[in-house]
C-alpha cells in the first residue's frame, strides 16, 4: 500500500512492508527520485507533460547553479505579467503553478522580494504558468488569471495571483466556484468573467508559457531564473528559496560582472 506523507518542507513516499527482498530495491528508486528533485516527463508529446510534482528543500543560495539558458527564450513578450519595472537590469521569471504549495510559499516570499527591490526599480518579477497534471484544477486557474488580465489589466492579474494563493489549500484543493468569487473580490466583473473562463480561450496562452518552461528546463515548480539582462548572467532556484537566500542571490547577481 503506498501512501503520501507530505511535510512543510517536501512531499515524501512510504511503503508498508511486504517483502524484505524489495526493500533495498525501492529504497534506492525512491531516494535517486528525491535527490533528483524533478518531475517525471511522459512521452506524450514533444514537450512532455509533467506527472510528478517536485518537492525537496532548496539548496543553500551559494550552491544556486549558474544558468545558461537561451536568452530567446527569457526575454520579456508584451503580455508577460511582470511586477515591477519593465526595464529592470534584473529579472526573475518564475514558473509557476497555483496549486503547487511550494508556489505558494514561493509567492509570499517573492511578494518581500518585491516590496525590497520593486521600489528601486532594480528588479523585476515575471510570473510565466507552469500547470501541472498532477494539480488538473491549475490550468483552468491559470486561465482565470488570464481573464483577470484581460478585464482589470496588469494591476488585477497580480491582485489576483494573490488572492488565489491566500486562499488555495494547495493540491488541487480550490473549490472551482471560487474562481469568479475571488474575480469579484479584486474588482473584476464577475460576469464578464465567467464568459471568459468558459470560453476557454486562455488555454493555448497558458500552453504557451508551459512549453516555454519545458524549453528552458523546468522540470518541477517552482523554477526561477534570476537574470541580469546588462550583464547577462544567469542563477536558477529550483525550489521554494526563503526570503535570506533569495536575497542572498540577487545582491550577489546584481553586483556580479558582465558574463564571460
Amino acid at each position: 500500500m503506498e501512501k503520501e506523507n507530505q511535510t512543510p518542507a517536501t512531499h515524501h513516499v512510504t511503503h508498508t512492508k511486504r517483502d524484505d527482498s524489495l526493500n533495498i530495491p525501492i529504497a534506492i528508486v525512491f531516494a535517486g527520485i528525491l535527490i533528483a528533485g524533478s518531475i517525471i516527463f511522459s512521452n506524450k508529446t514533444a514537450v512532455g507533460t509533467p506527472t510528478l510534482a517536485a518537492g525537496g528543500v532548496p539548496p543553500p543560495a551559494a550552491d544556486a547553479p549558474v544558468a545558461n539558458v537561451d536568452v530567446n527564450l527569457l526575454k520579456l513578450t508584451n503580455d508577460d505579467h511582470i511586477l515591477g519595472n519593465p526595464d529592470a537590469d534584473v529579472v526573475v521569471i518564475e514558473y509557476s503553478d497555483t496549486e503547487c504549495p511550494f508556489c505558494k510559499r514561493l509567492h509570499e516570499t517573492m511578494l518581500l522580494v518585491a516590496g525590497e527591490y520593486g521600489t528601486s526599480g532594480q528588479v523585476a518579477w515575471v510570473y510565466r504558468h507552469f500547470p501541472l497534471d498532477m494539480h488538473p484544477k491549475a490550468r483552468k486557474e491559470a486561465e482565470a488569471l488570464e481573464c483577470a488580465n484581460e478585464l482589470g489589466g496588469n494591476d488585477a492579474f497580480w491582485k489576483y495571483a494573490d488572492k488565489i494563493f491566500e486562499i488555495t489549500p494547495g493540491n488541487n484543493g480550490l473549490d472551482a466556484t471560487m474562481l469568479p468569487q475571488i474575480a469579484g473580490m479584486v474588482g473584476v466583473d464577475v460576469a464578464k468573467f465567467t464568459t471568459c473562463l468558459s470560453s476557454g480561450k486562455y488555454a493555448p496562452r497558458v500552453q504557451r508559457d508551459f512549453e516555454n518552461g519545458a524549453s528552458v528546463g523546468v522540470r518541477g515548480t517552482p523554477y526561477s531564473i534570476i537574470w541580469n539582462r546588462k550583464t547577462g548572467k544567469q542563477v536558477s532556484m529550483n525550489g521554494a528559496y526563503p526570503f535570506e537566500n533569495v536575497k542572498s542571490l540577487l545582491d550577489g547577481i546584481i553586483a556580479a560582472p558582465s558574463a564571460k
